[in-house]
């Protein structure tokens, strides 16, 4: 071991880029095998009933090694990569084969994925140390552990080859999804939502099962590479525009709209607040809903063959977003708020792709990972310091409160990018967005843009309705109903320690240091865009990047040149028109929620009270009555259809076939048991009963003989009955 250690030592020094040449990047497979070394490290910790924070100290680690490991990978990328780590699944046959191996495939695409996730990834189980901390113990340690396999789920997603490895990512991220919702498993609600996630997401993950078939039917191979030769040689198992290259987009497309919380899928995300805040930062703003719209990135040419699947995706995107935004409005639970602001800034990204922004959707991926998660997280610190209270009507002046300024302007950071504040990475990332949406001459565009620019008037409003209902005006709080004995009238807030302001710091200066992307110049002269741009320009979404070149998709025309927007340019335009929407937003929640409080009580007893009105807040509080409607037609009938199935079951089937027919050799059974009692008397009466049965036999068997001759002649049985009885005289 000394001379190995003394080799090393004296070799001489190596330019990083060299080294990963020399390694052939072999060592990246840490990346995705940290957080499963940190999996089996928390098992360890449960095993031996660790008492302390033994597994938040192994996850961050591990965590942060994926994350340096990630950086190096980003700085020593030059062209796309697979890393090959073991071979997986590899079957042979005269016709053909399959193959998926366990392998990453490195492009930008994937590097720009795995620096949010990562990174982003170990600050929050930072936060978790110290806000899971009542649950020390073997709950702690469950937490931790799921969190484990969560980002090694991901990364598996983000970074394999082919698309059985991204599959058993999603399944994996799917799982880690319903441990983490339902971690407060005695808590009926935390229940019902892991549930809902859980099956929710099934009828997504069909669609991409099938779609999986599907590709590797027509294209012969699930790995990338293959496929996007096939796409350039036009090499189809068929002729050109055969049923599967139509089907293919829109079964991806299922899949994408239930992992990332579309219509008409989007009803378990608003419910999965009921996990732990930290899950609801790390897979519900900033990874796992985002892998929706990795997969059509990362599959974005087969949706480029049927003319009407990204307009579908456009279109579905820009309804949920607007959907999600009028629910959010009339809200109380400011973490729920946020929960529809994500689904809503989801509907956008589809939007971006859907009018081919690849770049505009990547780049507010990015963005809103940063600023969502700061929300997330301070709605989490709130909960914590106040017993669990969220409803918004009951919190005030918190940055006036000794301990509460940091959550306070980290939130209003938070805000201003949700937003779309000039200047902020929000407004950037959306504005690439809307512009698009009237620059590229698909079937109601123009009208979606539109709809889009509303959006973001009603998004700036009930953001800052939140802060400054809780955060402005003068001081006031409740506790909620995590009291645990104390008494509310005695209650005092405790104001979060230095791990998760610490946290809440480094996040909100990543969603304002979002915008710089923007304004960094690009290695590729032709594009626009910044540093996102190039990332996404090397990546199978490269023709929805700005200036990489007139295309046409299908039904899209997509030339920078066309469009307009009140007779402006969009791009430009947009900057001004987007502004001043959002400070429109901002004013009426500044009138509504701090200068005159009570003006908005009273603004919704005039609705109220007016029968042509009452049905508007109404419908807005109750979500529309989405829930009750899917309860409706869906879930009752299937209640009532599963009852009816049981009794069936029960009744017909179970009842009176199986265990009919086995009833009846047990009751003839009982009917002779009383002549086996072991009583001598009892076994001559039923030899003398025998014996009278077969003298009877005897003496009528002639004429039973006669009657079946009479009836039947030709039949031979008579002939057999009468030998049968000869034999017996």
């Amino acid at each position: 071991m000394l001379s190995i250690l003394s080799s090393l030592v004296a070799m001489p020094a190596v330019p990083v880029a060299e080294v990963l040449h020399v390694t052939n990047l072999s060592w990246a497979g840490f990346i995705v095998w940290m957080p499963l070394i940190s999996l089996v490290l928390c098992g360890i910790c449960a095993a031996c009933k660790v008492k302390s924070k033994a597994p938040a100290i192994i996850t961050v680690v591990c965590l942060a090694t994926s994350f340096v490991l990630t950086l190096m990978l980003w700085q020593g990328y030059t062209q796309p990569e697979v890393i090959h780590l073991f071979d997986w699944l590899q079957v042979h046959w005269a016709g053909g084969s399959f193959v998926a191996n366990f392998a990453l495939y490195i492009d930008s695409l994937t590097l720009l994925w795995m620096l949010f996730v990562t990174g982003l990834g170990t600050l929050i189980a930072v936060y978790a140390s110290e806000y899971m901390e009542h649950d020390v113990g073997k709950g702690y340690t469950r937490f931790f552990a799921g969190v484990s396999v969560f980002l090694f789920a991901m990364t598996c997603l983000v970074m394999g080859d082919n698309l059985l490895m991204l599959y058993l990512g999603w399944e994996g991220v799917g799982f880690a999804s319903y441990w983490l919702i339902g971690y407060f498993f005695q808590k009926p609600s935390a229940v019902a939502a892991a549930k809902k996630a859980f099956i929710v997401n099934r009828i997504g993950d069909v669609g991409l099962a099938l779609a999986i078939y599907l590709i590797w039917s027509t294209f012969g191979t699930v790995e990338y590479d293959g496929i996007a030769t096939a796409l350039e040689a036009h090499n189809y198992d068929g002729s050109f525009g055969c049923w599967t290259v139509h089907a293919i987009p829109y079964l991806l497309m299922l899949a994408a709209f239930g992992k990332s919380a579309q219509l008409p899928l989007y009803v378990w995300l608003p419910d999965a607040m009921e996990g732990p805040t930290p899950v609801s930062a790390l897979i519900h703003a900033a990874t796992m809903v985002t892998a929706g719209i990795y997969l059509i990135i990362r599959t974005y040419p087969l949706f480029e063959l049927d003319e009407y699947a990204l307009p579908t995706v456009a279109w579905v995107g820009g309804l949920t977003a607007l959907l999600a935004a009028t629910i959010g409005m009339a809200q109380y639970d400011i973490k729920r708020i946020m929960a529809y602001a994500t689904v809503s800034q989801l509907g956008y990204m589809f939007l971006g792709l859907g009018v081919v922004t690849s770049y505009g959707a990547a780049y507010h991926v990015f963005t809103h990972a940063f600023f969502k998660a700061v929300l997330f997280l301070t709605c989490g610190a709130i909960m914590h310091g106040f017993a669990g209270q969220l409803d918004l009507r009951r919190l005030s002046g918190l940055r006036k409160m000794k301990g509460w300024k940091i959550v306070s302007y980290t939130m209003l950071v938070g805000c201003l990018c949700l937003a779309g504040f000039p200047f902020t990475s929000g407004y950037f990332s959306k504005d690439a967005i809307l512009a698009e949406a009237f620059v590229s001459q698909g079937p109601g565009f123009e009208v979606l843009g539109w709809l889009a620019i509303f959006t973001a008037g009603l998004t700036a409003y009930y953001t800052f309705r939140v802060w400054f209902r809780v955060c402005a005006g003068p001081v006031h709080f409740e506790p909620g109903d995590e009291l645990h004995g104390e008494d509310p009238s005695s209650f005092h807030p405790h104001a979060p320690r230095f791990a998760i302001n610490f946290v809440l710091v480094v996040i909100a200066l990543g969603a304002l240091l979002a915008a710089l992307p923007y304004f960094m110049p690009n290695e590729t002269e032709h594009i626009d865009g910044g540093w996102v741009a190039e990332m996404i320009n090397d990546s199978p979404a490269s023709a929805g990047v700005p200036g990489a070149g007139v295309e046409t998709h299908g039904t899209l025309d997509h030339d920078l040149g066309h469009g307009s927007i009140l007779g402006m340019d969009p791009h430009k335009a947009m900057y001004y028109i987007s502004a001043i929407v959002g400070f429109i937003g901002i004013s009426f929640a500044l009138y509504f929620h701090l200068f005159r409080r009570n003006a908005a009580d009273k603004l919704r007893g005039k609705l109220l009270a007016s029968k042509a009105t009452r049905w508007l807040p109404t419908a807005m509080e109750h979500k529309w009555y989405v829930d009750e409607i899917y309860i409706a037609t869906i879930r009752s009938p299937l209640w009532i259809l599963g009852k009816i199935f049981s009794l069936v079951d029960r009744f017909l089937i179970d009842g009176a076939l199986v265990n009919g027919i086995a009833a009846l050799p047990r009751a003839i059974a009982r009917w002779f048991s009383p002549l086996h009692n072991g009583a001598v008397q009892s076994y001559a009466i039923s030899m003398i009963g025998g014996a009278i049965l077969i003298a009877l036999l005897m003496l009528f068997m002639p004429e039973i003989v006669e009657l079946i001759q009479t009836v039947s002649p030709e039949s031979d049985t008579s002939d057999h009955i009468a030998a049968a009885v000869g034999g017996l005289q």
